[in-house]
């Protein structure tokens, strides 16, 4: 609300303090006016020291309270040294205004704001022998008395805090300094900690040689004003001690010096001392052997224990230990990069740390969100891991230390390098900022105004400080996100690119090595194909290595970067001199990565898409990845049919069409299996599947009915001697077919008025011969298989019939597996009503009006068990077979179908081709349970993606997961398995497959 104008005297008053930063000047004016700052009240020079703090109604609150709290003779004092000495000044009122937590613990020891009054030299820049000192000092010296040990430590440590914070505000440090202090006074204070407990504990203290090595961002001197601290516990058995008794003997050391840091007292805590990064993590012993430790890391270590272990320093306790125990670690985190999966892991890793964010937190976080602290750290550590293998000046545990030594040796472009530094110390300032204010552990930007004020007055912002805070700090997370992307990639088209003098290049061993860590199974050839992407001083160059930084990443989190790579050669090479090319990949966001996603999947896509280059336009489209309905891809077919001069050129320009849109189909189906940085993957895993069978077969039939267009014009004109229709049968007439499947039809014709029968038959059955062959000639397009084996009396039967000819076999002749293959008919291309007529003539077989007899159902059981043991391939795994195997698509397949055979005349919600859909009428129907059905819907599900992701991986169908390791991991990542846990899909596959062979044996074979 705005505030009322005073009146008088007191209106100059107000305003001065309204232009020195007050939010609140009426209270501010009031506690001027209080008797115990009548001495200083109308000082010009306080008033603009207490303006140019973060918060000065926070300062002047705190300022107040300090003086109240001093014993009656001293009140003065402080008062005069206050307005007398500028460094004081400055310094007090600098950490009254930031952080109400100390200004708290002046209050409590109100003689403690002498520590700041001056300053030796070696105060300026102190070290861990410096705090060490002081802590003594306070502890074990005149002023730890009257104080338990913990509460003088705690005092003594707040003390310490309140230097390192008027250092920080005042700027005599900056924040790399500062949380190197922060660094080395929790190390001090870690070594009081345990020589306290040594004291308490003598008796453990004598058997036990104990080491505590720093981790994380102590280990780094990096740390923050308020984080746990991370250490591991290493000792070893003093001469003539047991081991077991040594070991228990340095656990309750370690445990009692670990809550002298983190319990509460009367002088509040310290921080919680966190030795969870140890030997499996809160679940393994508090403090190992030496060797037990090198027997861990050897055989059961994960990569992220080894990327945690480059920050390990010996921090406290037997210095020699700790360094033995450091130098026998060192070699092991070099050799990490070697590892198996080395930067999926790493990359999982920050998924997994970025998808535990809260969601209504993400976009504040500033450690652990995109564009986030974490992100340059881990970036940061991955290169270092990489590369510091065989270049030592990278071994630093200290961040911004390690970012400068990879820019100096060429591993990090200098500007982006000095961009990401930049970066990072704005947000750690930021960070520290926050914390200091409540000393509480937070990396979440306030969404207050108020605290955003503080917060941005703290690092000197003063027009419009909310603004402008919110301005610079999204332009660092954007800046971080965009290095972040480069940083990997871009030093490797270096390697190759012609640079300006004083450059560093990236080696050729130094790029190969980046390469091989990033997945790349052929190093060379990746640079050769960089080379010819990105050197030269063309449009298309320029281009190109904008482009590249951010395909290489997209390559590398895929399971084929190599492909990816060699595809994007390949594609370029085709459209390179095409205006539109790569302006679609730098203009159109999505464009690039899905390319690239596409790329690097597998075969199928980029066999399709290298056979038509063009068609690369779609994934940049805004609807370019829609399936387009059998409608609109018939109408466009048969116009190409008839525009082009004779069948086979016919036939050609349709299969074109196919060609297209099987790239579309299989794009939308990779893009949204993998997901994007835009668009997350596909959850829905049933509705994805459902996409591809509905696309696959509308645009087979649209092929069909192109063919059929073409071989009746080239011999018959516009009009055929007989009406002729194409029956859809199993997957085709289902809508599910997969990416490998044949077209299963029939062939129907029927005579027109007045024609002769002999003559009509002739020439249906030249058609029908005729579409089978233009449509499997050599092409660069792929075949479409037309399979017409599950016709009446099978290959031995006539290839076509009449209506009246299919009427009369089945009302003589059928079987009952010909009237369960019914239950998939549904016409696809020609005559409508011949096609619909053929559906009267089916349903009343397919869905017959007293159900199934029970010698059928026998029947029906007893071709599945022979199929189950004559038709599954020689030395194939029956629990990894998806068609044929337990619990895969056969067996959910013809439970279904059992059902609907039973029960289709009396529900007509059955009568369906698809299986999905009849599954879920028949759970509506209480035909089956919803567990059940859910169990045989997962299953059929499941089986289905594994078959369509071995042909997209492939580029050949399989009814089995591939033996090909790399082959594998790609059907993985399809699946939505991160690299590395093929073991994991494997096992979800058979379980899955188990729970529904049991529905299976319930339902259809009546176990």
């Amino acid at each position: 609300m705005a505030l009322p104008a005073p009146q008088g005297r007191r209106s100059s008053t107000f305003t001065r303090l309204l232009r020195h930063g007050f939010t609140d000047p009426q209270a501010a004016g009031e506690l001027l006016d209080a008797p115990e700052l009548s001495s200083v009240r109308s000082d010009s020079v306080l008033l603009e020291a207490l303006g140019a703090t973060a918060d000065p109604d926070q300062a002047l609150r705190g300022l107040v309270r300090l003086v109240e709290a001093q014993p009656a003779g001293d009140q003065q004092r402080l008062l005069s040294t206050l307005v007398t000495a500028k460094p004081l000044r400055d310094r007090l009122l600098g950490v009254l205004g930031a952080s109400e937590a100390l200004a708290d613990h002046l209050v409590r020891h109100p003689a403690d704001w002498e520590t700041l009054a001056t300053y030796e030299s070696a105060d300026l820049h102190p070290t861990t022998p410096e705090f060490e000192q002081a802590l003594a000092e306070g502890i074990w010296g005149d002023r730890g008395a009257g104080l338990s040990r913990e509460d003088a430590l705690r005092a003594t440590y707040r003390r310490a805090l309140l230097g390192i914070a008027a250092r920080d505000v005042c700027g005599t440090t900056d924040v790399a300094e500062t949380a190197a202090e922060l660094a080395d006074l929790a190390t001090a204070t870690v070594r009081a900690a345990l020589e306290i407990a040594s004291e308490e504990q003598p008796g453990d203290a004598a058997v036990s040689r104990l080491a505590v090595i720093g981790m994380g961002k102590c280990g780094g001197h990096e740390l923050n004003y308020v984080s746990d601290v991370d250490v591991i516990f290493v000792a070893e058995p003093k001469d003539g001690v047991e081991e077991s008794d040594a070991m228990r003997a340095a656990t309750r050391l370690a445990a009692r010096m670990m809550r002298v840091c983190s319990d509460v007292t009367p002088e509040g805590t310290i921080w919680p001392v966190d030795a969870n990064l140890r030997p499996e993590g809160r679940n393994g012993p508090l403090v190992r052997s030496l060797s037990s430790h090198l027997a861990y890391y050897q055989r059961w270590a994960k990569t992220w224990e080894f990327q945690a272990l480059l920050k390990a320093r010996p921090m406290a306790g037997d210095p020699q230990l700790g360094q033995e125990y450091v130098d026998a670690v060192t070699p092991l985190v070099w050799q990490a990069a070697e590892r198996e999966n080395f930067i999926a892991d790493v990359r999982q890793m920050r998924r997994r740390v970025v998808a535990n964010i809260p969601a209504a937190q993400v976009d504040r976080e500033l450690k652990l969100g995109p564009g986030g602290l974490r992100d340059v750290e881990f970036a940061v550590q991955l290169l270092q891991l990489v590369h510091g293998r065989s270049d030592a000046t990278l071994r630093s545990a200290t961040t911004l230390d390690a970012l400068k030594a990879l820019a100096a040796g060429g591993y990090v472009g200098r500007q982006d390098a000095t961009a990401l530094d930049a970066a990072y110390r704005f947000l750690r300032t930021l960070e520290h900022r926050i914390q200091l204010h409540k000393l509480r552990r937070t990396h979440l930007m306030p969404e207050e105004d108020h605290e955003l004020r503080r917060l941005a007055r703290s690092l000197g912002m003063r027009t419009e400080p909310v603004d402008t805070l919110r301005k610079e700090w999204r332009w660092h997370a954007r800046e971080v996100r965009r290095l972040h992307e480069k940083l990997f990639y871009r030093p490797l088209l270096d390697a190759v690119a012609v640079l300006e003098p004083g450059e560093i290049r990236l080696s050729a061993k130094a790029a190969g090595q980046r390469l091989e860590a990033l997945g790349y199974e052929d190093p060379v050839a990746a640079l050769r194909h960089l080379e010819a992407l990105a050197s030269g001083v063309t449009r298309k160059a320029a281009i190109q290595r904008t482009l590249l930084p951010v395909l290489l990443g997209w390559f590398a989190d895929s399971a084929d970067p190599d492909a990816g790579l060699l595809g994007f050669r390949k594609v370029s090479d085709a459209l390179g001199k095409t205006p539109w090319y790569l302006r679609l990949l730098r203009d159109e966001g999505a464009a690039a990565e899905n390319l690239a996603r596409v790329l690097s999947a597998g075969r199928l896509a980029p066999d399709l898409l290298l056979r038509a280059p063009e068609a690369v336009a779609l994934l940049g489209a805004p609807d370019g990845l829609k399936p387009r309905g059998r409608a609109a891809l018939e109408q466009e077919v048969l116009a190409a049919v008839g525009r082009a001069d004779g069948a086979e050129q016919a036939v050609a320009a349709a299969r074109g069409v196919r060609r297209r849109e099987l790239f579309r189909t299989a794009a939308a189906d990779l893009i949204g299996a993998y997901g994007t940085e835009s668009s997350p993957a596909e959850e829905d895993h049933g509705q994805a599947v459902d996409a591809v069978g509905s696309a696959l077969s509308d645009l087979n039939a649209a092929t069909i009915a192109g063919a059929l267009r073409a071989a009746v014009r080239e011999q018959w004109g516009d009009t055929l001697p007989t009406r002729f229709t194409v029956i859809g049968m199993g997957r085709f007439g289902g809508h599910e077919l997969n990416y490998g499947s044949d077209a299963d039809v029939l062939f129907v014709h029927e005579p027109r008025e007045g024609a002769d029968e002999q003559e009509a038959a002739k020439a249906a059955f030249a058609v029908a011969n005729e579409m089978r062959r233009l449509l499997q000639l050599p092409s660069s397009d792929p075949p479409l298989m037309i399979d017409a084996d599950l016709r009446p009396e099978g290959k031995t039967g006539p290839l076509i019939r009449t209506l009246a000819s299919y009427a009369a076999y089945y009302r003589r002749w059928s079987l009952t597996w010909e009237a369960q293959a019914l239950l998939r008919a549904e016409p696809v291309a020609g005559d409508a009503e011949v096609g619909q007529r053929f559906i009267e003539l089916a349903d009343p077989l397919r869905y017959p009006r007293e159900g199934l007899r029970e010698d059928a159902v026998r029947e029906i059981r007893r071709l599945k068990a022979r199929m189950e043991s004559e038709r599954l391939p020689r030395g194939a795994d029956p629990t990894m077979h998806t068609k044929l195997g337990r619990g895969g698509l056969s067996d959910v397949e013809w439970t279904v179908q059992l059902l609907q055979m039973r029960h289709g005349h009396e529900l007509p919600e059955l009568r369906t081709t698809r299986t999905r859909v009849a599954l879920a009428a028949a759970r509506e129907a209480g035909l089956i349970g919803a567990d059940d059905a859910r169990t045989l819907d997962e299953a059929w599900v499941l089986a289905t993606r594994v078959r369509n992701a071995v042909m997209l991986v492939r580029g050949r169908p399989g009814d089995t997961f591939p033996g090909d390791a790399r082959e594998l991991a790609a059907v993985g990542r399809y699946l939505g398995y991160e690299e590395g846990h093929v073991g994991e899909m494997l096992d979800d596959y058979r379980r899955t497959t188990r729970r529904a062979r049991g529905v299976v044996e319930e339902l259809f074979y009546g176990a």
